[in-house]
């Protein structure tokens, strides 16, 4: 059974950082992709963005493409999202996930993964 907690949300003006952090624990997954999802009220759940088991591959949404930056430390069983330049339409719970696919198409529908953290809240005052 594999467990994510993600840290690092807050409040934050707009035009400011944060970083969240998505640790794991239960199983090595440096053989899985990890992506990231962010859900705002009323609204569905959507990809942001995903880094394959090497951190090697990273792919982003249109929307944080050059904002946001995805990482990954295997040694530590960890997966990072920098949030640079926020708007307050980047308000949302953000959650972490990892997939047991290996086709990168599957990598940005939440279907396609297997196992979610309870996510943080992130507000982006204008």
């Amino acid at each position: 059974q594999v467990q994510l907690v993600e840290s690092g949300g807050g409040l934050v003006q707009t035009g400011g950082s944060l970083r969240l952090s998505c640790a794991a624990s239960g199983r090595t997954l440096s053989g899985n992709a990890m992506g990231w999802f962010r859900q705002a009220p009323g609204k569905e759940r959507e990809f942001v963005a995903v880094t394959n088991w090497s951190g090697g591959n990273t792919y982003y949404a249109d929307s944080v493409r050059g904002r946001f930056t995805c990482s990954r430390d295997n040694a530590k069983n960890t997966v990072y999202l920098q949030m640079n330049s926020l708007k307050p339409e980047d308000t949302a719970v953000y959650y972490c996930a990892v997939t047991e696919k290996y086709y990168y198409a599957d990598y940005f529908e939440p279907v396609g993964y297997s196992y979610w953290g309870q996510g943080t809240q992130v507000t982006v005052s204008s």
